[in-house]
Order: structure tokens, then C-alpha cells, then sequence
């Protein structure tokens, strides 16, 4: 029995998630995924990111906001990271969940509040990418999107998964728009109904979108860990005469520093998704889940403590 399944439970549980948090070896692990919780914690990663020589997008955490209030706080903690990029000239963009803004609350609210991200990201000449949820949140964040692309806002991106049966066809849509993709597995539990349930054909799929990104897309973000996927796209965009400023690897934060740095030696433009705040117990969760060693590290953390 695969480990995906119950860990992503437990990511939905209050009781684990409250002996983890309130654990300081709950917290210490954690760095291992999140800059920290702050503003400062997030710029100093960024700075030992882009001495590297590697771009960033930064992530402030939180999702399915319930209130008003707490929507409009998630916005000005956008607004004050664009703020902070700008003035501290970080070579870094930024990723926002739509939940966090009030896609749950209500459109318009949520609209109004992308809106104002988006614009102030354009007003710095930066880039914001929707980040994308679990199935249920997939074509009302597209929809969201197409509403903000067709309203002049160009500066904006979307991510597609790979193990969601639709995702071909929303390559395809995105590719003739010229929207900048992040293309990644996707860390969610979804239904057979939905979302392939096997890894070989999740891969399969990455490799057929990846490949479809690289000759015909804008600049896409292969967001993969796996080296044979890698690999693959190197190999691609060598014998397709596809010069390496036209797109970029994409990797997390405290995963695979070594790969990381490695690309980036030879040329290739590398992006590290940089994520802080409070709100990191659902994100290590996901983390775990998409690879139970990364449990292990936790279990021996805890071990030693």
C-alpha cells in the first residue's frame, strides 16, 4: 500500500497537525522545507538562493481562507513581498493560492483581491503564477485566470498536473494563449475518476506535456525532482536544437539542493519554490507525501530529539 494516501490524511487533521506544530522538532523539520516565518527569514533563503545563481518564486503560506478578513490580510501579504522583492532587487517572483484570497468566500472578492497582486507585480515588472489545487479548484482557477488574461493582465501564469487526465488538453489551450506554464506531478489525493493513479503514467504524462511545453509553450517551468525526467528534457531540447534560455527547472526548497546547484552550473536556468509563514503544516505534509523518505527524515529527526 502506497504511503500518499494516509499522510495526505493526516494533513487534514487538526490533532496531528497541532502535536506537530506546537513540537520544537516539529519546527526544526520544517526548516528543512520552509525559509522560516517571516519576511526576513524569506529574503535571507532568497539571497543564498540567488548567489547560487538560481531564480526563485516565493510563496507565502496559507490556503482556504474562510473570512473576509482573512482573504484581504493574504492580499497584503502579497503585496508586501512584491514590496520587498522590488526594494531589496530580489531575483525572485511569486506564487499565490487563489484560496487564500477568498476563492472560497466569493469570486468577486477573490477576483478583486488577484487583481490587485497582479497589478502591483506588473507595476515592478515581476511575474505572479497560480499555483493550482486539488481537482475541484482546477477549472475555476483557470476560468479565474482567463478572466485576468483577457482583462490585459499578461504577467500571469498558471500550474498544470500531470497526473490529471485533462491536463494534454489544457496544455494545448495554454500553448495557443502563450501563458507561462509550471508543469509539476501534483501532490493532492485524487479520485481514478479524475487523475491517473499509477506513477508510470503520471510520468508519461509529464513527459508528453513537457515535451509538448518545450517545443510550442512560453518559457515553461518543468517543476520535476526526477532525475530521469530531467535527463529526458535535456536530451529533448538538445536533439530539438531548444536552447536552454527558453525554459526553466523548477525544484523545492530544501529538495535536491545538490541538483539544484548542479544545473545551474551547466547553464540552465533553475528556479527554487521558496515558501514561509505560519502556515507550513499542510505544505510538509503534501511534502512528505510525494516522498515517504522525506518521512523518514522527519521520524529520525524526532528519534534523535
Amino acid at each position: 500500500m502506497s504511503l500518499k494516501e494516509p499522510i495526505l490524511k493526516l494533513s487534514q487533521s487538526s490533532q496531528m497537525k497541532g502535536f506537530v506544530t506546537h513540537n520544537p522538532l516539529g519546527r526544526v523539520v520544517a526548516r528543512r522545507f520552509v525559509a522560516g516565518e517571516s519576511v526576513e527569514d524569506a529574503v535571507q533563503s532568497v539571497r543564498e538562493m540567488n548567489k547560487l545563481g538560481i531564480h526563485v518564486s516565493l510563496d507565502h503560506l496559507g490556503e482556504n481562507t474562510s473570512n473576509v478578513e482573512e482573504a484581504n490580510r493574504a492580499t497584503e501579504q502579497a503585496l508586501e513581498i512584491l514590496e520587498v522583492i522590488y526594494n531589496e532587487k530580489l531575483d525572485a517572483n511569486i506564487s499565490v493560492k487563489l484560496t487564500s484570497m477568498g476563492q472560497d468566500i466569493d469570486y468577486d472578492l477573490c477576483y478583486k483581491n488577484i487583481c490587485q497582486v497582479v497589478q502591483k507585480a506588473q507595476d515592478y515588472n515581476t511575474f505572479v503564477r497560480l499555483d493550482m489545487e486539488g481537482s475541484d479548484y482546477t477549472q475555476k482557477t483557470l476560468d479565474l485566470f482567463r478572466n485576468l488574461w483577457n482583462d490585459g493582465h499578461k504577467n500571469v501564469g498558471v500550474v498544470l498536473q500531470s497526473y490529471l487526465y485533462r491536463t494534454e488538453k489544457d496544455v494545448e489551450e495554454m500553448i495557443k494563449l502563450g501563458v507561462r506554464v509550471r508543469l509539476c506531478k501534483g501532490a493532492y489525493l485524487e479520485p481514478a475518476e479524475v487523475a491517473y493513479q499509477e506513477k508510470a503514467e503520471v510520468d508519461r504524462n509529464y513527459i508528453r506535456c513537457m515535451e509538448r511545453l518545450m517545443s510550442e509553450g512560453n518559457y515553461p517551468g518543468l517543476a520535476t525532482h526526477d532525475e530521469k525526467i530531467i535527463e529526458h528534457a535535456i536530451t529533448y531540447a538538445n536533439r530539438n536544437r531548444i536552447t536552454a534560455d527558453r525554459f526553466e527547472f523548477q525544484m523545492l526548497y530544501g529538495v535536491r539542493r545538490d541538483l539544484q546547484k548542479k544545473l545551474a552550473n551547466q547553464g540552465y536556468n533553475v528556479r527554487a519554490y521558496i515558501p514561509y509563514g505560519s502556515e507550513w503544516y499542510p505544505y510538509l505534509m503534501r511534502r512528505m507525501a510525494e516522498r515517504p523518505a522525506n518521512l523518514f527524515f522527519i521520524a529520525s529527526q524526532f528519534w534523535k530529539g
